[in-house]
């Protein structure tokens, strides 16, 4: 039997996707499956670790909704919606997860059509498929994670508010910006380096006397005025926290900080950046004109591109402010405008082939490698807060069960266990630990499990008096590869009358 040419069939899916007739329908079907496969990867992958704690962190936040937390709220909102949908699982997680990178590669990739011709937009969207935020980091979904597509669609609604001055794209900008804002303060530097990269445009009288930077500003304010309002009356609880984690540094640990900052983020595009240059062997002029080009469209891109980038370092700098290059995954959206727009970066049909290829067959071969990574990741002991956390929620809710028939309401004790087993929980519980209070009478009539390690004294002695305690060894074998027994203390609260 003949076997099927692996390069004939990326040659029929490259000419599908440059082909005006059915391009849009055919990078749909792409993205759909890409979004398949590194869901499938992850779940596989990362079965014997469970989910990690940022993750089970934002269910906890999810089940006390609120307008902030340590973070803004729009992970929270956007975990509660989807999980008022789908089941509270590891593979809708992930599937989650991949939908913020994946759309992002579609804004990617109708942004592009301003700026590329056919096959330099398909080879843009498809270098961004190799940098590791689109797929493997992108797996862990948190408040960096949902900054992916929100970024896009800002950038994508600045660049063509600010070529048509259209009122309908400033006004969803101004949603878009708000937006970032609610998924992250490190958005920050995004509409500063919009307003810059206006700012530097020498088409900016015109854009500035316009409404449309003033429709993008006023819209972009009243979707932020609720979180503003809640920092107000929380005392700006977010940026102490911000400050206690990151901030307050000298300059020699903040300079390396943006140093490994500046290095890392080339590193995570070394990739899509070797393979234009190995492919299109540009001139210096043409690497000139990719760094900062000639006509004033190309230029205000790379500015929207740069500005984002490098002002985080400047930021740093000036605040003391610890930085790491895993949160500049939010800003690579015009990375492939910015590679490929110049007339002397060209590209041959035989390129855009081999990306095809190659962008098929990494998610293909990561998702066969995942059984050997779950393996091996259970050999060197996965941390048992997450790795346990289903199974320490089926033995806090059997001893609940053996209490009381009321569903359990509330989990307390150390965060991360406790977040851990509200999010495997059936009965969905709320979390005591960093979350606000309920009043002493509900949680009287309500009644708690509080779960701490074994070996934590300071969570065991915050347990009250009157509750009944359990001693529970948990151990999770993973295809038949032994995992590490771990101990906890479990404390049942009962419901009071």
């Amino acid at each position: 039997m003949r076997l099927p040419d692996p390069l004939a069939a990326a040659a029929r899916l490259r000419n599908a996707l440059v082909d005006p007739a059915g391009r849009e329908r055919t990078m749909l079907i792409v993205l759909l499956a890409y979004l398949l496969m590194w869901t499938a990867y992850g779940t596989i992958a990362k079965s014997s670790q469970g989910l990690h704690a940022d993750m089970t962190e934002l269910v906890t936040w999810s089940r006390d909704l609120a307008w902030g937390y340590k973070h803004p709220p729009l992970a929270a909102a956007i975990v509660r919606l989807w999980f008022s949908i789908f089941p509270v699982a590891e593979w809708s997680y992930y599937l989650l997860a991949m939908l913020m990178p994946t759309t992002a590669l579609w804004i990617a990739w109708r942004l592009a059509a301003d700026y590329l011709d056919p096959p330099k937009r398909l080879a843009g969207v498809l270098l961004l498929m190799l940098v590791p935020f689109f797929n493997f980091h992108a797996l862990k979904f948190n408040v960096n994670t949902v900054l992916m597509p929100f970024w896009a669609a800002a950038t994508f609604f600045f660049l063509r508010s600010y070529a048509t001055r259209n009122l309908g794209y400033a006004a969803l900008a101004g949603i878009f910006a708000a937006a970032c804002m609610l998924g992250k303060y490190w958005s920050v530097f995004l509409l500063a380096g919009l307003v810059a990269a206006a700012l530097i445009d020498r088409r900016r009288a015109v854009y500035f006397r316009s409404a449309a930077p003033w429709i993008t500003v006023l819209v972009g304010a009243v979707v932020i005025a609720p979180h503003v309002l809640w920092l107000f009356r929380h005392d700006f609880a977010p940026f102490a926290y911000a400050i206690a984690v990151h901030g307050e540094h000298g300059f020699a640990n903040t300079a390396a900080s943006v140093l490994g900052y500046l290095a890392g983020s080339a590193a995570y595009v070394a990739v899509p950046v070797i393979v234009v240059l190995a492919a299109a062997r540009p001139s210096l002029a043409a690497i000139g004109d990719m760094t900062w080009p000639r006509d004033a469209d190309r230029r205000l891109v790379a500015a929207a591109f740069w500005t984002p980038l490098l002002f985080p370092a400047l930021g740093a700098l000036a605040s003391g402010t610890e930085i790491t290059s895993l949160w500049s995954m939010s800003a690579w959206t015009l990375l492939p405008i910015v590679l490929l727009s110049p007339e002397g970066v060209t590209l041959r049909e035989v390129d855009t082939r081999r990306l095809v290829a190659v962008a098929v067959a990494v998610p293909l071969l990561a998702l066969l490698a995942a059984p050997v990574i779950a393996i091996n990741v259970q050999r060197h002991g996965p941390p048992p807060a997450s790795a346990q956390a289903n199974l320490l929620a089926s033995e806090v809710e059997r001893l609940w069960r053996q209490t009381t028939p009321l569903p359990l309401r509330f989990v307390g004790g150390d965060v991360e266990l406790a977040d851990g087993v509200a999010t495997y929980a059936v009965d969905r519980p709320r979390v005591l630990t960093g979350m606000p209070q309920p009043s002493t009478a509900m949680l009287a009539r309500s009644g708690r499990a509080i779960v701490c390690f074994a070996e934590d004294a300071g969570c065991r002695g915050a347990a009250p008096a009157t509750a009944q305690r359990v001693e529970s060894d948990i151990l999770r074998n993973f295809l038949r590869q032994p995992g590490k027994a771990q101990r906890y203390t479990i404390f049942i609260v009962p419901p009071g009358p």
